[in-house]
């Protein structure tokens, strides 16, 4: 069965290397890395490349997938094969069924760090982009989204490519994502945004000036999952802490005094230390241009603070004092 598989791709005509395709795909992940090593890959990615037939295509891609599945060189041997490009042009057709296949795809590729340079090269980093902030984004699937921020966050950690996901608007995307609906989007941008400002000052300064940057991240942390308002939290400590005197200011105006003082208390370990982190930064802004009731709250706040160095921790108020308080700054 395998050597007939591999003699049709070889040598087959259309109905064949479909066939053969499918039927690769339900092989076990033992024959399928044997049949890669016949020379299998470059007729698949020919397959792929036949854009006017798009049952072939998808054949193709569920072949590649499989066999890229768990394979480290047969990542690699996809992408010295050529496969990249090919899916990237596959990732740009109208066929909603046939972009998300091969978003996953770049996804299993990206995974590979010998292959994270190469996507980047051929232009995956604004196609990719270019999917979220198209209405091609609402269109599709809630799993190819996830797999597209997944794709990006992949190439994040490669620090060369962090200056071109910022250049192609990357923090901006992320900025807007994080105001989403949808948790587990949400979550996954805001742990993209934060590897990118907690690597790279460049995304922190991009970051820091995006409009309404700032009030989206103290929204996050009163509104999200215990994951997003981690990664806010974190995020506003890195932009408040890269210049204190200039976002200390804007981070109070955009009141977020009550979400870090209840995040201090009842987030996750991490967020309740980047929380109480941030809330001694945010002390002592007198020259900040606040109203009479921004003024008040900083007067409250500084109650607060004083009380919480007393008892050490904010664990150590009572809750009812603490609740009295929250409910004061959010009124």
């Amino acid at each position: 069965m395998e050597e007939m598989v591999v003699e049709a791709l070889l040598f087959g005509d259309r109905q064949a290397q479909l066939l053969a395709a499918r039927q690769l795909a339900q092989f076990s992940s033992k024959q399928r890395h044997k049949i890669a090593e016949k020379g299998v890959v470059p007729p698949l990615i020919l397959m792929m490349s036949t854009f006017d037939d798009c049952e072939v295509i998808e054949a193709a891609l569920f072949a590649l997938l499989s066999i890229a599945f768990r394979s480290e060189r047969n990542k690699i041997l996809i992408a010295k094969s050529g496969g990249i490009t090919v899916l990237l042009d596959v990732i740009q057709c109208e066929n909603k069924l046939l972009v998300e296949l091969g978003v996953a795809f770049l996804l299993t590729l990206s995974s590979c760090g010998s292959n994270k340079m190469a996507i980047a090269s051929f232009g995956a980093i604004p196609i990719l982009l270019e999917l979220l902030n198209s209405q091609s984004y609402n269109n599709m699937s809630f799993q190819a989204n996830l797999d597209i921020l997944s794709t990006l966050h992949n190439l994040s950690t490669c620090n060369q490519l962090i200056p071109s996901i910022v250049s192609y608007g990357g923090v901006a995307t992320l900025i807007r994502l994080v105001n989403l609906t949808s948790e587990l989007v949400m979550e996954k941008a805001a742990v993209l945004l934060e590897n990118l400002v907690s690597s790279s000052r460049i995304a922190l300064e991009e970051a820091a000036r995006t409009e309404g940057a700032i009030q989206c991240l103290v929204e996050a942390m009163e509104e999200g999952s215990g994951q997003c308002k981690e990664q806010a939290v974190a995020i506003l400590l890195l932009i408040c802490d890269s210049c204190r005197d200039r976002y200390r200011g804007m981070i109070l105006r955009e009141g977020a005094m009550a979400a870090l003082l209840q995040l201090s208390v009842d987030g996750t370990r991490r967020a309740r230390d980047k929380a109480k982190r941030l809330l001694f930064l945010l002390r002592d802004c007198s020259n900040c241009g606040q109203t009479t009731k921004q003024t008040k709250n900083i007067v409250l706040f500084e109650q607060i603070m004083r009380q919480i160095e007393q008892v050490g921790e904010p664990e150590g108020m009572s809750v009812a004092n603490l609740e009295e308080m929250i409910s004061k700054l959010r009124t």
